[in-house]
């Protein structure tokens, strides 16, 4: 068990690190190190790092496969989006001036994610509350049919611009401020993880009848579990949304939704370091092999088949990376935070 003065050292080094890494970025962009092939690479490893842990809540921690993940993101960029249209053709609102957010334009960006978040979030719980009763199998074929319906209705909507799809969406996301927003995101979901409400979700994940019968609602665990994760894939989408400008249906396809779930098994079900590290991995993995143009995709799949062959459990398996304990480790310091504790994975 964690002391006080231990538990206060590694959220300073983490939050050390945080800063450290932000005043990269900022001397990155402002030496003109980070192009536009560079920071749209950036952009979408923050935007999946997101949707990988949401999802990870869901199929990690509770251990629901959910297949329509992609789904909630879709609801969440297009309802971001069309707040953003709104304040700017409705209310007048200048966002932008020579393509540079102004500060009403990044007030107005947060909250379009809150709000994006919030009706994805919506959804979840409308879909979890039947959906979370079934298990395994069942379970996956709904939120695939929920992800598949979502993408129908938004081809088929007018004020999503049905199958031309929704345009001239103000491009307010700037990677400093999705940066911070990312890191939030991160900070949360942890917290919520290693809070007694994740406890309560990974005993369900354990044994799904002796949680209940020590007393743990299953059901409100699950459905707030999902509704977590779909919040948090809502806000995914409403950067996603700002910073391409443009939308499509075909862009929240079933294949979307493998795509994150690939992440989340490649990291780790149970571990949100490793849903990090292969949400980098795997965005950054096709940009390096583009000159290998041929081969590329054939040689991304056989690294996610070598990587599942060896290491089944995923890069990380349960275990949490941690600074603090690498720290110790290198100036010699006994450690006394385990890498995981005991089947559910938590750190102590």
């Amino acid at each position: 068990m964690k002391t006080k003065k231990e538990v206060f050292r590694s959220y300073l080094v983490n939050l050390i690190a945080v800063v450290l890494l932000f005043a990269l970025l900022l001397v990155a962009s402002s030496q003109g190190l980070i192009n536009r092939y560079i920071s749209g690479i950036v952009m979408t490893i923050f935007i999946n790092i997101i949707l990988a842990i949401s999802l990870n809540i869901a199929t990690g921690f509770l251990g629901q496969i959910a297949l329509g993940h992609a789904g909630f993101m879709s609801i969440g960029a297009y309802s971001a989006a069309l707040l953003v249209k709104y304040a700017q053709d409705g209310m007048g609102v200048t966002l932008l001036v020579k393509g540079v957010p102004t500060a009403a334009g990044t007030a107005w960006f947060l909250i379009s994610l809150v709000f994006g978040g919030l009706i994805a979030a919506f959804f979840g719980l409308v879909v979890g509350i039947p959906a979370l009763r079934l298990k395994g199998d069942y379970l996956a074929i709904i939120t695939l049919g929920f992800g598949e319906i979502i993408r129908v209705l938004i081809e088929n909507l007018s004020f999503t611009g049905g199958a031309q799809g929704l345009k001239k969406i103000p491009k307010l996301a700037t990677l400093n401020v999705v940066y911070i927003v990312m890191i939030v995101c991160v900070a949360v979901m942890f917290m919520f993880i290693r809070s007694r409400h994740g406890r309560a979700i990974m005993a369900i994940r354990e044994d799904d009848i002796a949680s209940e019968a020590s007393g743990i609602p299953n059901t409100y665990y699950k459905v707030l579990a999902f509704t977590v994760a779909a919040f948090f894939a809502g806000v995914a989408g409403g950067i996603y949304a700002q910073y391409l400008a443009v939308l499509g249906a075909a862009n929240f396809g079933f294949m979307k939704s493998i795509d994150i779930l690939v992440m989340v098994v490649l990291g780790g079900m149970g571990s949100i370091t490793g849903s990090i590290v292969s949400a980098i991995g795997l965005t950054a993995l096709p940009e390096f092999l583009r000159q290998f143009s041929d081969y590329r995709m054939l040689i991304y799949s056989v690294v996610l088949i070598v990587v599942m062959i060896f290491k089944p459990s995923g890069l990380l398996g349960t275990y949490e990376f941690s600074l603090t304990r690498l720290i110790d480790r290198l100036f010699g310091k006994k450690s006394n935070l385990p890498a995981k504790a005991g089947k559910g994975g938590a750190e102590k």
